[in-house]
């Protein structure tokens, strides 16, 4: 077991992708406008040179693991124009976001949203030709039969593509992510969220999540190859693409 598997939004006697989804329904309403300004909006610009790396295999069927509220299956929509593109997540609170702004889009011919158990995917094996997962999989209570399901689903040849916060590791950003995320994170989620778990559980998974080279191999174990990663913003988000 990883260490972020072992932390619960609320209490350590419950089942985690229960606490998740009730976490994540309750900071729904106020996820996207949080996401963007604790990140002063950086976060746009990661998923855009998540998108952009995986452009070039031309996906025409795509599948957005822990979509949330959709931003970046409405941004992959926009820039790889696939024929479609489905968004799971465990949380119906946060797909009713995402619902709601692709139909304000008029991207409901390409985007489609359903409530998945990411440990159990319902959709038959080699299905996808991507499948993406942004700020989403350090939530997995079982990060190895998450990525297993996500290899099960894609297409031989077919890439993955996740993006994830981590922690810096070189000196000074880390010292300064970590001031920043024990405390102007969390406070300002309690303010705006009302949650006063939420952002201090979401803090404490970016911390203890395996990244780099340690999540090279977990990659490898988990039936992917070709594996590389790529820093941004010092470090502190990080990005992955794989090959089935």
């Amino acid at each position: 077991m990883y260490e972020q598997e072992k932390i619960k939004p609320y209490d350590n006697s419950g089942d985690k992708a229960e606490q998740v989804e009730r976490m994540f329904d309750s900071i729904a309403p106020t996820y996207d406008r949080l996401n963007h300004q604790l990140s002063w909006n950086i976060d746009k610009g990661w998923r855009r040179k998540a998108i952009k790396a995986i452009a070039p295999y031309g996906p025409r069927k795509v599948l957005d693991v822990a979509t949330g509220t959709g931003d970046f299956a409405i941004l992959a929509a926009k820039m790889l124009r696939p024929d479609s593109l489905v968004g799971c997540d465990i949380s119906e609170g946060m797909m009713e976001v995402g619902k709601r702004k692709v139909k304000e889009l008029n991207l409901e011919n390409v985007i489609s949203f359903t409530k998945e158990d990411c440990m159990h995917l319902s959709f038959t094996d080699n299905t996808f030709d991507a499948v993406t997962a942004a700020f989403g999989i350090r939530n997995f209570p079982d990060l190895d039969k998450g990525l297993s399901e996500m290899c099960r689903v894609l297409k031989p040849g077919g890439h993955l593509c996740i993006v994830e916060l981590t922690e810096p590791v070189h000196f000074p950003m880390k010292q300064l992510f970590g001031i920043y995320s024990h405390t102007v994170l969390p406070l300002v989620g309690r303010m705006i969220s009302k949650d006063t778990n939420a952002y201090g559980y979401l803090t404490a998974t970016i911390e203890a999540f395996p990244q780099g080279e340690r999540m090279m191999e977990i990659l490898s174990r988990a039936g992917f190859s070709n594996a590389t990663f790529r820093r941004f913003t010092f470090g502190i988000c990080t990005l992955y693409v794989a090959t089935k």
